[in-house]
């Protein structure tokens, strides 16, 4: 044979060897594929790279590659992925109407949780997270890799005593608190309106403000969304956009990277709309959000008010924020459960006790974050207060046709399309043909 195609025979040799089942290339390892949105990919730093490598040094047998999707291509993309067989063997998912959608998807897993934690696994889980990736009949259909709540806002408190403010504690007070921001050349209140989930989160939170019981009732098809009370939400959240409370061209800005950049890296606005989760706005070593967290005398405040001034202030939601699903086409389902099963372990502690990420889904687990500042201990026994006596249900729609409705109302409010009353009826006629 000719020294050239001796040459070519080994490369291919060679190169079948690195890419042949994908095991190899790790000396014989079993490979999972790992792909979600959250933890999202912030570089070397995130914490998602130190729990895959801590995973891969007490089970050498496994190689965990991770593949990160950015959350707003992230549904679609993961639809096309697993519909062609091609999907991750463990991926996450957002609770509510995306993971009762991807059911096909999603490997029970009842019976890879009692072999690794017996037969009472239940008790592992806080009832409230157990029961979003439950079915009817008790089936655990994915994993809760902690829970957050929806609702809330945040507020530099230095700067709004800048322009000699408080952090408002009713809509009114909002109302007033915005028009002198706003006469100062400052932000109002900022939401990042271009995301759908973050209107649906604080609309909802309004909604409930209003009559908590009507809203979920709405989503239930237990009444109707043409209720005063939730035409009273749609009223507050369109006036919202067109008072001021809300910047100009909310609707075209993303929460993520703009508008929390805007507070949390540049420290440049003084009020902004996000969940439980912005509390990693204390741990994470991004040297701008630092310079404006740990600067001397820094105070800001996560709070929530009083929508709809009835002396009572606004309840949060509460959901999973990342639901671990297996993927039924896998080959490696015992190596893919073991390291979903040590995400939602030893990966949660590091998740919530040192990165805040979340708050915890587990039962057993203590909420014990070190090295908090005195600021970041006050904001987060804010949260786990209202987590514990103020949560009017489930954050979010899982009925995906009536989410999309809504949704899609909340931006047509925005842009001043259609009345608040013309909003609950559309939603309505899509929520009396939604089967629950």
């Amino acid at each position: 044979m000719k020294k050239g195609a001796l040459f070519l025979l080994s490369m291919i040799i060679c190169f079948s060897a690195l890419t042949g089942c994908g095991s190899n290339e790790y000396e014989g390892k079993t490979t999972i594929i790992f792909q979600t949105w959250n933890p999202a990919d912030s570089g070397p730093d995130s914490p998602i790279y130190k729990i895959i490598d801590s995973f891969e040094k007490e089970n050498p047998d496994i190689h965990v590659e991770y593949k990160f999707v950015t959350s707003g291509a992230y549904q679609e993309h993961m639809r096309v992925e697993l519909i062609g067989e091609n999907g991750p063997d463990v991926y996450g998912i957002s609770s509510g109407s995306a993971f009762d959608a991807f059911r096909l998807f999603e490997e029970n897993l009842t019976p890879f949780c009692e072999n690794t934690w017996g037969g009472d696994f239940q008790d592992k889980f806080l009832d409230s997270c157990l029961a979003r990736v439950s079915d009817d009949n008790g089936n655990v259909y994915g994993l809760p890799l902690g829970q957050t709540y929806a609702g809330y806002m945040w507020a530099d408190v230095n700067m709004l005593k800048s322009y000699g403010l408080d952090v408002p504690t009713s809509y009114k007070e909002m109302q007033e608190t915005c028009r002198i921001l706003q006469e100062n050349g400052q932000y109002p209140l900022a939401i990042g309106a271009k995301d759908s989930w973050m209107n649906l989160d604080l609309w909802m939170s309004i909604a409930a403000d209003c009559d908590r019981d009507a809203l979920y009732d709405a989503i239930e098809g237990k009444a109707s969304f043409e209720s005063e009370p939730i035409i009273e939400s749609f009223r507050i959240w369109q006036e919202s956009f067109s008072n001021g409370v809300f910047q100009d061209n909310a609707i075209k800005m993303p929460i993520y990277d703009t508008v929390n950049d805007m507070f949390q890296r540049e420290g440049r606005i003084p009020m902004f709309v996000n969940g439980s989760w912005a509390m990693n706005m204390y741990t994470v070593s991004d040297e701008k959000t630092r310079a404006v967290f740990d600067a001397q005398g820094a105070d800001h405040e996560a709070f929530l008010i009083d929508w709809n001034d009835d002396g009572k202030v606004s309840p949060v939601t509460a959901n999973v924020d990342v639901i671990l699903c297996l993927n039924p086409e896998s080959r490696h389902k015992e190596a893919a459960f073991r390291f979903m099963a040590y995400l939602v372990n030893e990966g949660q502690e590091l998740l919530v006790n040192q990165y805040l990420e979340y708050m915890p889904s587990r039962a057993d687990m203590e909420l014990n974050v070190k090295n908090l500042s005195k600021d970041g201990i006050k904001n987060l026994d804010y949260i786990i207060e209202n987590g514990k006596a103020n949560v009017a249900g489930t954050r979010g729609i899982k009925y995906e046709d009536l989410s999309l409705a809504v949704c899609d109302a909340l931006k047509d409010l925005e842009l001043s399309r259609i009345t608040p009353e013309e909003a609950a009826s559309r939603i309505e006629k899509i929520s009396q043909k939604t089967i629950r």
